[in-house]
């Protein structure tokens, strides 16, 4: 570690060189209340800027041991400290003067979510917090003057005002840790209470707009029904009344336009914790649930999707079922199967985003279609057994089929934004009704021995990877190259995997962690013996006690954000091979 001095002077050294001279930069120095290491350095001025990240001792900063008690409130104050640190960014930006992107002060820009990202970690020692900076030119000329200034006098100055307790108003940063443990203590008690969702009272559901996510002024507060009401005690709250959602069939049903499908959206986004000001700060869901769709074309690699689609004109196994190019049926009986794999215990379903033929056949169409000449078991003949058996609990956003009434255990009617408890009036109804066919025969339990496939390098690539034995530096060079496109998908080499439809991604960040994920599964786990389910084991246990070193090459970069597990399994059932 060099003092910041000696960064000064070689700042001065390099003056009005040319802008390669900027890599000699890389290297840890010391700094009065902090180290700040200069990772990655760009390769010119309208390049991806450079990569720095400072270090700040966890006893100077002076932060309650009490916050960094749970895992929770960690995250917590991770989220909290790199929201503070952007803001401070805000004042600086482009104060720096130059070319492309001199002068560039950034860092994760965070959304409505609470993520354990790469832009803040807590360790037992220390804060460390990621970031970008666009290092000053005149044309592609160093202009070190305008970088000692970023260096030497806006940085620490965000530093002491993001980073340091008695800089920060603690009441601010107290809320927001008690938030999260609130929040935590309500996933606690949707556990002890067998339920699968709760959304408070005066939660605010809808959304400023399709490209915000920011919550729509002068909407209709949420209200529970009277039967569904309950109310808990939290530890920083105290009492918390609202709508809970038993574990088991429910089914939400309405005319258009009166919130069904956001109803549905808000309680997908709850398995994760929300910032004050959101609205759905305690809308809390189940945290393995997954929204289920169908996916037309998307691939499918031996997959047992014998309980919904059985006898193919063309005889193939179901069983083992692969294709390239599915239905959207079958890739909708590959998703329930595939989340059963990861683990998640409640399914969402939107009736708009399913394949019909998935989810239910009319007796009409029975009586025109023989049952021997259908291959596919409809969702509905499933869902009792899915519960009873297995454990898994649906939530289902309904319009088209009264059939689905028959297997619901509450039905809710939204009318006007307002959910009403209808489950007693449907019952009766249901009474006058021929019950159609609700449960089908030969429901097993699945044996998870999948592996994923070996990956084809590109030609003139070595595949000794898989050894493990290479040095460092020869081993980041068999790196394969990642490259992200927004939230919706990323690459892999050439090859590209398609997340647009795993819809509780929350941000870009956390689809950049899955390609470094998957690119370590790849060249680390994927031996062609380990199942899906203990690749994944691997991944996330290698997360949780090393964090993203393994996953990255020379340095971690600011931008990765963590995903579940759901989402991991998504993605490697997504990726082609």
């Amino acid at each position: 570690m060099k003092p910041s001095s000696e960064l000064r002077s070689m700042l001065r050294a390099i003056d009005h060189k040319g802008y390669p001279a900027y890599k000699s930069l890389a290297g840890v120095y010391q700094f009065p209340n902090f180290v700040l290491s200069i990772d990655h350095v760009q390769g010119d001025p309208f390049a991806s800027p450079s990569s720095l990240h400072v270090e700040i001792p966890l006893k100077s900063a002076g932060f309650p041991a009490a916050y960094m008690d749970q895992g929770c409130s960690r995250i917590a104050l991770q989220d909290f400290l790199t929201r503070r640190f952007g803001s401070q960014f805000e004042e600086y930006n482009f104060k720096a003067k130059g070319s492309g992107k001199s002068g560039l002060l950034s860092i994760t820009r965070c959304g409505q979510e609470v993520l354990e990202r790469s832009a803040c970690e807590i360790t037992d020692t220390r804060i460390i917090s990621r970031f970008h900076v666009g290092f000053p030119a005149f044309g592609r000329t160093i202009n070190a003057g305008e970088l000692d200034k970023i260096l030497f006098d806006f940085l620490p100055r965000c530093v002491e005002n993001s980073f340091f307790h008695q800089k920060l108003d603690s009441r601010n940063v107290e809320s927001a840790v008690f938030l999260s443990e609130n929040q935590h203590a309500l996933r606690k008690i949707l556990r002890e209470e067998k339920l699968a969702a709760f959304v408070a009272n005066g939660s605010i559901l809808p959304r400023k707009s399709g490209v915000s996510d920011l919550p729509m002024k002068d909407s209709v507060p949420f209200h529970s029904p009277a039967s569904m009401e309950r109310t808990f005690v939290l530890p920083h709250k105290g009492e918390i009344t609202g709508m809970a959602i038993p574990q088991g069939i429910t089914l939400i049903v309405g005319g258009g336009y009166h919130g069904k499908s956001t109803l549905l959206e808000a309680l997908q986004n709850g398995v994760y914790d929300h910032i004050a000001g959101d609205g759905r700060e305690y809308v809390i869901t189940d945290d393995t649930a997954v929204k289920l769709r169908a996916e037309d074309g998307r691939s499918i690699r031996n997959v047992d999707i014998s309980l919904f689609i059985n006898d193919l004109p063309n005889k193939k196994d179901t069983t083992s079922f692969s294709t390239p190019d599915a239905s959207g049926s079958t890739s909708q009986a590959a998703g329930v199967v595939e989340y059963m794999e990861a683990g998640s215990r409640l399914f969402l379903i939107d009736e708009d985003t399913s394949a019909t033929n998935f989810m239910v056949r009319d007796d009409f169409m029975q009586q025109v279609i023989s049952r021997e000449k259908e291959p596919i078991t409809p969702f509905l003949e499933r869902a009792r057994d899915l519960y009873e058996q297995e454990g898994i609990s649906t939530i289902l956003v309904a319009g088209s089929s009264g059939a689905f009434f028959y297997i619901a255990d509450k039905v809710l009617q939204m009318d006007c934004y307002c959910p009403v408890d209808i489950t007693d009036r449907v019952k009766e109804l249901c009474k006058e009704h021929q019950m159609p066919r609700i449960q089908a025969p030969g429901f097993h339990r699945m044996d998870f021995q999948r592996t994923l496939p070996l990956y084809k390098r590109n030609p003139g690539r070595s595949n000794s990877h898989r050894g493990g034995n290479r040095q460092g530096s020869d081993r980041r060079q068999e790196h394969m190259k990642v490259k992200t496109f927004g939230r919706d998908s990323f690459s892999l080499d050439k090859e590209t995997v398609d997340l647009r439809y795993v819809e509780q991604l929350a941000d870009s960040e956390q689809t950049t962690a899955l390609a470094y994920l998957l690119r370590y599964a790849l060249e680390q786990t994927a031996d062609g013996k380990r199942t899906v389910q203990q690749i994944v084991r691997v991944l996330s246990e290698t997360l949780e006690k090393k964090g993203w070193s393994p996953f990255c090459s020379s340095y971690i970069p600011c931008g990765l954000a963590r995903p579940r597990r759901q989402e991991i399994h998504a993605c490697l059932n997504r990726f082609r091979g």
